[in-house]
This record gives C-alpha cells, sequence and structure tokens, in this order.
C-alpha cells in the first residue's frame, strides 16, 4: 500500500490559541474538515493526530505515514467518498480513525468489516513471516449525532471474547468508539480532573458553540494536541474561499441525503395507500360474498341484518 511519508523527529511547540465568543469557527465534526485538520503536512497537524490517536487508545504513539487509501486533503474542495485518516504508527501498528456526523443504523457492523479489512491488509508471506509479526490493528470512530449503544459511557473498546466464561482471545484487532451524543454529564466536570480522552471528546461536541468557549479554551491550554488542531482549524475558519467551498461540499452532502430520504418516505406512503385502496377493494368483496352466501341459504333481508351486525 502506497503511503506518505511523515517527518518524526521535528520538535513543535503548540501555539498560543484562544477562542474568542466572536469568533466563527467551522465545525470539526464535518468529515472533510475533521480530515483537512489531520492530515496536513505540517508539524501540528501530524503532532495533533498523534495526540489524538493517543488519546483514543490510552497509549502513546507517533503516527509515522497516512496510507494512501485516498489522498491526503490539502485543500478543502477536494470531494472523497470517505474521509477516513488510515495510518501507520511508529512500531508498525495500523489505525485508521474517522469522523462520522450522520452514521447509518448499521455503522456497527460497517465497522466491524473495516476492521477486519485492516487487520487481515497486513502482508506477512515470506519465509521469514509468521502470524507472529501482525501488527495491533484498531479501527475508530467519533460518532456524533446517533446512539448505537445503550448504555451511558460515550467510550467503548470492543475486542473478540468468549462472552459466556468473559475470556479474552487477547487478538490484535480493536474497535474504538467514541458517541458525542452521551457527554451530558461529562461536560460539568472540572477541565483538570478530565482524561485526554474526555477533553478531546467535549472539544470535538462543543467547539462551535460559543456559550462553551471558556471550557473549550480550558482545554486547549491544557492539551497540546488540542491546540495544534485549533491553530489549523483556526487559520481555515478564516479562509473565505475554503470556507464557501466547505459549506457548498456540506450543502451538496445535505441535499443528496434529503432526496434520498423523501424518495424512500414517498415511496413507504405509496406503499401504504396502496395497500389500503387494495385491502378496502378486497373487503369489500369479501361482504358482498359473504352476503349471497346468507341468500342462498335463504335468510330474509331483516336475518340477514341482523347476522351481520353480530358478526362485527
Amino acid at each position: 500500500m502506497e503511503t506518505a511519508n511523515v517527518r518524526t523527529g521535528t520538535k513543535f511547540c503548540a501555539p498560543t490559541v484562544y477562542f474568542d465568543e466572536t469568533d466563527d469557527i467551522i465545525d470539526i465534526c464535518y468529515d472533510n474538515v475533521f480530515k483537512a485538520v489531520f492530515t496536513r503536512d505540517t508539524p501540528a497537524s501530524q503532532g495533533a493526530l498523534s495526540k489524538l490517536i493517543s488519546a483514543l487508545i490510552c497509549r502513546e504513539i507517533t503516527v509515522s505515514a497516512i496510507n494512501a487509501n485516498e489522498l491526503p486533503i490539502d485543500n478543502l474542495k477536494d470531494r472523497q467518498i470517505r474521509f477516513d485518516i488510515n495510518c501507520r504508527a511508529e512500531n508498525g501498528e495500523l489505525i485508521n480513525v474517522e469522523m462520522s456526523l450522520n452514521p447509518d443504523p448499521f455503522e456497527p457492523v460497517r465497522l466491524e468489516f473495516h476492521a477486519g479489512k485492516l487487520f487481515t491488509g497486513q502482508d506477512i508471506r515470506g519465509t521469514d513471516k509468521s502470524y507472529d509479526d501482525l501488527k495491533q490493528a484498531y479501527q475508530i470512530a467519533i460518532l456524533v449525532k446517533e446512539r448505537f449503544f445503550h448504555d451511558e459511557e460515550f467510550s467503548h473498546n470492543f475486542e473478540y471474547y468468549d462472552p459466556v466464561r468473559r475470556v479474552s482471545l487477547n487478538g490484535k484487532s480493536r474497535i474504538i468508539t467514541l458517541e458525542l451524543s452521551k457527554l451530558g454529564k461529562i461536560i460539568d466536570n472540572p477541565i483538570d480532573e478530565m482524561s485526554a480522552q474526555e477533553r478531546w471528546a467535549i472539544y470535538f461536541k462543543y467547539l462551535t458553540d460559543k456559550s462553551k468557549r471558556n471550557e473549550i479554551n480550558r482545554i486547549i491550554a491544557l492539551e497540546e494536541g488540542i491546540a495544534m488542531a485549533s491553530e489549523i482549524l483556526k487559520n481555515i475558519s478564516k479562509d473565505e474561499i475554503e470556507r464557501a467551498r466547505l459549506m457548498s461540499e456540506y450543502k451538496y452532502q445535505l441535499d443528496t441525503q434529503s432526496k434520498l430520504v423523501t424518495a424512500k418516505r414517498q415511496g413507504i406512503q405509496e406503499g401504504i395507500e396502496k395497500g389500503i385502496a387494495r385491502g378496502k377493494k378486497e373487503g369489500k368483496k369479501e361482504v358482498q360474498n359473504y352476503i349471497l352466501n346468507l341468500i342462498e341459504q335463504g335468510l330474509s333481508r331483516e336475518e340477514i341484518k341482523k347476522k351481520i351486525e353480530e358478526d362485527r
């Protein structure tokens, strides 16, 4: 698989970033903005991506390469089918991370499918290779609007295990999810006591909420990776040309989705109406046959009327 090299060993001092209440920041939960922030060939972008993944897998890693399953976005005008970030850590571990603004109901099984592809895509052919050479593979999804799991925990780390005996397979593939819709209580906790994972989740969820600017600025001051991401995002937000392109692309996505949903709803409604009409027609025919049968039995008009009322 082709890769884009990421410079390592470059020291980068996190900028001092501060969002005023009047700053109009583009929502980083738009999937193309998310990728634009974290896949640029700059120390800030590379550092932010490493810090984000480290927070999500709860272990320090450094991203060394971004796999070219699709070209990294250097400009918001680039349209992509999927805006995932497929990368490799310095120790060879594979990570795919994506922002899902409007995930589909089948998202959990979709994540399982892509986790399997990520893990089995490793090449261990050769006389000097074995299954022990397989590296950890992480499929990570930040889910914005929907709830997929019935508990109130916003983060989950899934792996293969025996659900009856609670025994782990100790495998090397993981599916990690963040459900941003479950952060209601966490935002009220002291920011100093939050984990890095919680701070990133709060940042994604409330970045554009101007009533939460104090909390966001406090998080930026505490998290180097978030400060790096914020520097990039602030520059993108101020670029009128890229902002216009983003709004155009987002409008296109919403229009396409709306047309599909409208067509589906119309089809369902038409099906219901046809079913009702058919039911009425068949029901009327059944009543007619029932009355004819009563007439053939020799019942009078009054007896037939009484019989129909009794059967209702």
